[in-house]
């Protein structure tokens, strides 16, 4: 059995790959999803018939073989796959019409359809299908138990066995308590139930930060000194365009990735005072607040030559930052990227030979956000409006009173960080890559 999980990151929707060595086993790509297919002969009328199998990479390619060999013997035993799952399927639905018992994974996948890609991103919501889908899987027993029936010893050892993951397991943790809370809005749980995921390993489940050189670094707010950013911004020829222009992006806007990677045409535009870039309120963070409005970021120095350059290239899928690919850039590939730069990195450490490593190590895109945050603030920007220029809401009273947008300032102090950054940077390194 041969699977190239390169060659399937790169299938467009209506493509497919077969399995060497598995006939009949497809990997098949529509819009949003690349799914597991076993396509085979029905032995009753001898019409081609497919069942699926599930969705990659949460259901890795090992996984599909083995349910697709016991597919496979069912078809040489002469029965019907499809026949067979749409039967079980009519059976698990009458099971669930019907005032049955409400199992965890009843109650998880009623939380997903009903809330999960109802009310949250469509990201956000895939990565914790994901999440809650694999869960039960590594735990069939947990799954199949009344959710009524969940104790807090029962809550306990399901998060404990998560926790060399902390991060993860108090995702999981908020993950499960919100699906508890769902069934009993719904009334599919008795209101008596306790839910406690609530309750149990409360602010127990913290990151120790990120792993370097084998050990945990613990929460850090890394803020980039001068000399650092000036070496940076030196050294970004280095870099691929992409992760040059992100760098530049980050640092001379103090947006926040997802809203860079998201910029499309239509949000860009020349008014009196300039050029300005307008992030529609779904795509921040503030798009679930009914204060939140559209941010509003003024393109200034660097920044505008980047997007203008970048609106005079873009491709058919309307993105200003597209891969190779013509995708979308997103922001983890720019983390990874980032990443795979540091001396530490995994990817470093396996080469045998010289490679690209950055001078300025230990940072990741986000503290490109902050440190621009902190150059505000020395340069003398009052809070008020250093908030609204990296997009956070503001507070209690003010908020609700205060309805000023701050445009001119908004572009007063931008412009004053991009001259402060001009200053801060060195002349560009040729030659040979930066060494650790």
């Amino acid at each position: 059995m041969f699977f190239d999980a390169r060659s399937a990151k790169l299938l467009k929707p209506g493509q497919h790959m077969v399995i060497d060595g598995c006939p009949g086993l497809r990997l098949t790509v529509s819009a949003t999803r690349k799914t597991w297919i076993y396509r085979y002969k029905s032995p009753t009328d001898g019409r081609m018939k497919q069942v699926a199998i599930g969705q990659w990479p949460a259901v890795t390619v090992q996984a599909a073989a083995a349910q697709w060999q016991a597919l496979r013997e069912q078809r040489g035993e002469g029965a019907d796959p499809a026949a067979q799952r749409r039967t079980e399927r009519q059976s698990a639905l009458s099971e669930v019409m019907a005032p049955k018992i409400l199992t965890v994974r009843l109650l998880v996948e009623a939380f997903i359809t009903g809330h999960l890609k109802a009310q949250r991103k469509a990201a956000g919501a895939r990565a914790g299908e994901v999440a809650l889908l694999r869960l039960l899987d590594e735990q069939p027993t947990f799954a199949q138990m009344p959710a009524a029936s969940v104790t807090r010893s029962v809550a306990f050892e399901v998060l404990d066995s998560k926790k060399a993951t902390p991060t993860a397991a108090a995702k999981l943790r908020s993950l499960l308590g919100a699906g508890w809370d769902y069934a009993l809005d719904a009334g599919r749980l008795d209101g008596e139930v306790p839910n406690w995921w609530r309750m149990v390993m409360k602010g127990r489940l913290k990151s120790k930060g990120k792993l370097v050189g084998g050990k945990h670094q613990g929460q850090q707010r890394r803020v980039l000194r001068a000399g650092e950013i000036g070496e940076l911004l030196g050294w970004l020829p280095n870099m691929h365009e992409l992760g040059s222009d992100a760098t530049q992006m980050y640092l001379w806007t103090c947006a926040r990735g997802v809203e860079i990677f998201g910029m499309r045409p239509e949000h860009v535009a020349e008014e009196a005072d300039g050029w300005w870039w307008t992030v529609p309120k779904g795509q921040t963070k503030n798009a679930r607040f009914s204060a939140g409005v559209d941010l509003r970021v003024p393109l200034i120095g660097r920044a505008l030559e980047i997007v203008r350059r970048r609106l005079d290239a873009v491709g058919e899928s309307g993105w200003l930052f597209e891969d190779a690919r013509g995708e979308q850039y997103e922001q983890k590939d720019f983390s990874t990227y980032i990443y795979s730069l540091q001396p530490y990195s995994e990817k470093v450490s396996r080469r045998e030979s010289e490679g690209l490593v950055i001078p300025v190590a230990g940072w990741s895109p986000h503290d490109l956000r902050r440190t621009g945050r902190t150059l505000l603030a020395s340069l003398g920007c009052r809070d008020e409006i250093a908030e609204a220029i990296i997009g956070h809401l503001p507070k209690d009273i003010v908020g609700i009173y205060n309805a000023y947008t701050y445009d001119a300032e908004r572009r007063h102090w931008l412009g004053e960080l991009s001259r402060h950054l001009e200053g801060l940077a060195m002349p560009a390194q040729d030659g040979l890559p930066a060494r650790p």
